[in-house]
């Protein structure tokens, strides 16, 4: 009999906790339920039509459909690095030497953690985060530091407890930390930093010898008079820092898989190096896209914006009404909402079990986060506002039956 040949790797890897209950979504959903789903950061809508009309009219020449640059045409990366220059004022980066696009942020984030990462390495995660910054670390043989990202009621990080935690992390550590992972504003906390937390940061990073991976994924959703800084406005960054970003969210483009990462000449050059071993880059008509996206009007941005806003607003106010009271936060397309005090008890696992099955509505578990989530749920702004107050009605429901 044929003995099972045994993946160490995937032994690393938990159960994907949002499986489990997005089998019971699409359960449901297969047995004719409506069920109301907040559960994944999937922008609804079509990318501005500019864009797909660039994306069409280049995908007719003959010449866009070989193999493409696995580091992205060079417009693409200039355009990256005027994105820069006019969002945050950071004008030395070249896009030969500190731009590559990516198939989304995640998949440029995975690239690099293979590309610089030894077995033995550690790495910090400050928890509860988006799983893949932690597991890309895991399934590169690194062994990983986590500790409680602090923030206030209004989802402002802690900054001098964030470096208090850090600093401890830093000194406890055998062998000493290689890589911090930042991620502002934060999935799936919503929390923001100033632009003084980066500073900090890159001081500490060449203090303590260590590089700084930054993910602003959610950078341009910002509400209130918020504005997303990055770590280049910090000085001396490109020595220790590389920075994702991608257009899923901003130009409702998440299909499409288009991202970059930009900074420190070396991490981006083993970045380059990595995906030329393994992939020859996106279609070159969604390059060429990304690249009018980028450097086109911005308008369909502060649409999204907008949009994005008023369902928080309208969510909060209704979930209110539902008797479950969360607190507003300034940026992201997310809500990391604490569980009504009365079903706490579940946990956020079983709870969003129930919510499913009993209010039809679909949130993330935050313990699928980390296991400072366990008292949250993530919800998605996905909906809009009409089913966002059916969601709540049904909630309302639920929670009376509790």
């Amino acid at each position: 009999m044929f003995k099972e040949i045994e993946f160490e790797r995937m032994k690393r890897l938990p159960n994907y906790v949002f499986a489990e209950v997005n089998e019971i979504k699409m359960k449901a959903r297969r047995a004719g339920e409506d069920i109301i789903d907040f559960s994944m950061g999937n922008p609804d809508g079509k990318a501005p039509q500019y864009i797909i009309d660039k994306l069409t009219q280049t995908a007719q020449k003959d010449k866009n459909h070989g193999y493409s640059a696995s580091a992205g045409i060079y417009k693409l990366r200039l355009a990256i690095c005027n994105w820069y220059k006019r969002k945050y004022n950071v004008d030395f980066l070249d896009p030969n030497k500190h731009a590559c696009a990516t198939m989304g942020s995640k998949e440029g984030y995975v690239h690099l953690v293979q590309a610089i990462v030894n077995t033995g390495d550690v790495a910090v995660v400050p928890d509860p985060t988006y799983p893949i910054h932690s597991y890309a670390f895991m399934l590169s043989g690194a062994t990983i530091h986590k500790f409680e990202l602090g923030f206030s009621d209004d989802f402002r990080v802690d900054e001098d407890l964030f470096f208090k935690r850090l600093q401890t992390t830093l000194n406890e550590s055998i062998p000493k930390v290689k890589y911090v992972l930042v991620n502002f504003p934060h999935n799936p906390t919503c929390a923001t930093v100033t632009p003084l937390f980066y500073q900090r940061l890159v001081d500490l990073a060449k203090k303590e010898r260590f590089y700084i991976i930054s993910d602003i994924a959610y950078a341009d959703i910002t509400f209130d008079g918020y504005v997303t800084p990055s770590i280049f406005q910090a000085k001396g960054a490109i020595d220790v820092a590389v920075e994702s970003f991608t257009l899923s969210k901003s130009y409702n483009m998440a299909g499409w898989r288009v991202g970059f990462m930009v900074g420190n000449e070396r991490l981006i050059g083993a970045l380059k190096r990595i995906k030329s071993w393994l992939d020859y880059g996106m279609f070159t008509p969604i390059q060429v896209a990304a690249t009018v996206a980028l450097d086109g009007p911005q308008d369909c941005v502060k649409k999204h914006i907008e949009k994005y806003n008023t369902r928080r607003d309208v969510l909060l106010e209704s979930f209110e009404n539902a008797n479950w009271k969360i607190n507003k936060p300034n940026a992201s397309m997310f809500i990391w909402a604490k569980i009504p005090k009365k079903a706490r008890y579940l946990g956020s696992m079983e709870f969003s079990k129930q919510l499913i099955t009993q209010a039809k509505v679909a949130v993330s578990p935050g313990i699928g986060f980390g296991h400072y989530g366990d008292e949250y749920v993530r919800i998605a702004l996905i909906e809009n506002e009409k089913r966002i107050r059916q969601a709540a009605k049904n909630i309302k429901k639920y929670l009376k039956s509790l």
